[in-house]
């Protein structure tokens, strides 16, 4: 008797989970889930390179000659005009050679003038006067060297430009070749980055007429920099450890506020022909790859891999994958599951991305 209430019990509890599973699955098929499909238009993205801006003169100024720091007539970060005086080095010593070499070649101007006079009146050989002449031109060689000495104790600006902090002090004992300062001219601005090997192809293909490639530059602050830059200069050899390719845009920097060693994005727009558009929301990703799903003729979701062309905000264009008249579920991507049938209301593409960010031609 109880292995006939057991068998009835549990009769009774299957039938129950049976009805149960049938009316959850009803239950789903009954959700009316958003689909939509892949617009295809005419686009423009943005691209991003991770940048280095440079002074297009960034110097070290240093040291011609050995001596005491006697003067500093600038400061630090201070824009300095092409040749303004900048530090000077105790000149004493040279001086004093200077003035030493100037009265040798004073003395031996005057023993010329009277060996030639002499020469003149045939008292003398024409050999002692080329050796006095010689004498001379050998005074006046020492002068000139004692005078370009002199003048190395003066270090001047050689352009315009801003000055860096001061590696001495005043006072300091600075030998030949010592670090002074460096100086950055900053009017224009060099902005180096790396593009891979097949973007570098497309660009080159892409070039008009010999028309530079314009870019823009996002700076630190999310801000995009007031001038738009030109690519002027491609280095000539790939790296082989990375298969990038340096380029170098040159940007105008009137007002000075880009300064060397800062960092930024260079942006470049790229025209995007018939991509096809999703949103992001209706995509998920599994092992690094990204998939969507599609919607077959039976009703029923497919996941299918899709490739990334390009990434705007909030949307996806979408290389290999997908076809304009696919549908794809737009929402509720986590309560379903492969193969499963459902209802779905049909959302126009146009009217789904419209309500995205896009930058759009």
């Amino acid at each position: 008797m109880k292995r006939i209430l057991m068998l009835v019990s549990l009769g009774a509890l299957l039938y129950q989970t049976g009805c149960t599973s049938k009316h959850e699955e009803e239950k789903e098929e009954a959700v009316n889930y958003s689909v939509t499909s892949p617009l295809q238009k005419d686009t423009t993205i943005i691209k991003e390179y991770v940048s280095q801006i440079r002074a297009i003169s960034h110097i070290e100024l240093r040291a011609l000659e050995r001596g005491y720091l006697q003067k500093i007539y600038v400061d630090e970060g201070q824009l300095v005009k092409k040749g303004q005086l900048m530090f000077q080095i105790m000149p004493l010593v040279y001086q004093a050679e200077q003035q030493k070499a100037q009265a040798e070649a004073n003395f031996a101007e005057i023993e010329y003038k009277n060996t030639k006079a002499l020469a003149d009146s045939n008292v003398v050989s024409k050999n002692e006067l080329a050796l006095a002449k010689a004498k001379l031109d050998k005074a006046k060689a020492e002068l000139g060297l004692a005078a370009t000495h002199l003048g190395f104790t003066e270090i001047r600006a050689p352009f315009n430009g801003i000055m860096d902090h001061f590696q001495v002090r005043l006072g300091s004992l600075v030998d030949e070749g010592d670090l002074l300062t460096t100086l950055s001219d900053n009017s224009e601005m060099w902005v180096y980055f790396n593009v891979p090997e097949a973007e570098y192809l497309n660009y080159k293909s892409g070039e008009d007429n010999g028309n530079l490639l314009k870019v823009k530059l996002k700076m630190a602050n999310e801000k995009i920099f007031d001038h738009t830059g030109a690519v002027k200069t491609i280095e000539a050899d790939f790296n082989n450890e990375t298969g990038n390719i340096a380029f170098r845009a040159t940007f105008p920097n009137p007002k000075g506020l880009l300064r060397h060693g800062e960092t930024g994005n260079v942006q470049i727009s790229v025209p995007l022909k018939n991509a096809l558009l999703i949103p992001q929301k209706a995509t998920f990703e599994v092992l690094e790859k990204k998939y969507c799903y599609v919607i077959d003729k039976d009703g029923k979701v497919q996941s299918r891999e899709i490739t990334i062309a390009a990434e705007l905000p909030h949307i996806f264009a979408v290389s290999h994958g997908l076809q304009k008249d696919d549908k794809i579920l737009l929402e509720g991507l986590r309560q379903v599951r492969e193969n499963q049938k459902i209802s779905y209301k049909f959302q126009k593409p146009d009217s789904v991305i419209s309500h995205l960010s896009l930058y759009a031609e």
